[in-house]
């Protein structure tokens, strides 16, 4: 893997001070977020962009409410997120923006992407693997409900931290298919 490395800063946030790093993976540019001090057993958030959740705190998935969560975590606990540059279950934000379009009509987010020619997920976990072996950690603990992400990785996952977000009106179908058909954990 190609991949360049920034400088360590400084980043404080309402919810703490962090420190950041970025790795530019091609045109990907992801970005890792911890706390001080990380432990020899790491907890690890490894979260897929969503703009429409994370920044624009939308109501439709649970995104931007298991990223603050995560990183409330790590500020309390110690630890790291990786913040993976792969939108919309990897498909991209038109496409993902086009799923929500189909979504309005009756589909659900899983046949969305099917009908646009798409995997149900198309996120690839690469990456993480080279970010977890340059910080030299071994084992962790990984903040997930994705049964997914603790299968794709090299690196031994000690124990899985879930995470535990209320639901809402617009987000319930979309919690219940990741449960029903992708086999998310509660």
């Amino acid at each position: 893997m190609d991949i360049k490395v920034s400088e360590l800063a400084n980043l404080p946030t309402k919810l703490g001070m962090f420190k950041v790093q970025s790795f530019k993976e091609g045109e990907k540019e992801h970005l890792c977020i911890m706390s001080k001090d990380l432990g020899d057993v790491v907890n690890v958030r490894i979260h897929s962009e969503c703009l429409t959740g994370d920044a624009l705190l939308s109501l439709k998935c649970d995104c931007g409410a298991q990223l603050e969560y995560a990183l409330k975590y790590i500020q309390e606990h110690g630890g790291l997120v990786i913040y993976l540059r792969q939108e919309g279950r990897g498909i991209g934000l038109l496409n993902k923006i086009n799923a929500y379009a189909l979504q309005d009509k009756g589909l659900d987010t899983i046949e969305a992407n099917l009908k646009l020619g798409f995997k149900a997920d198309e996120r690839k976990y690469d990456v993480v693997d080279f970010i977890l072996d340059y910080y030299k950690i071994k084992a962790i603990n990984l903040i997930t409900n994705n049964p997914l992400k603790i299968n794709s990785l090299k690196v031994e996952v000690k124990k899985r931290i879930p995470i535990k977000i209320s639901s809402n009106e617009f987000n319930q179908d979309y919690l219940k298919i990741k449960e029903e058909k992708m086999g998310h954990l509660s």
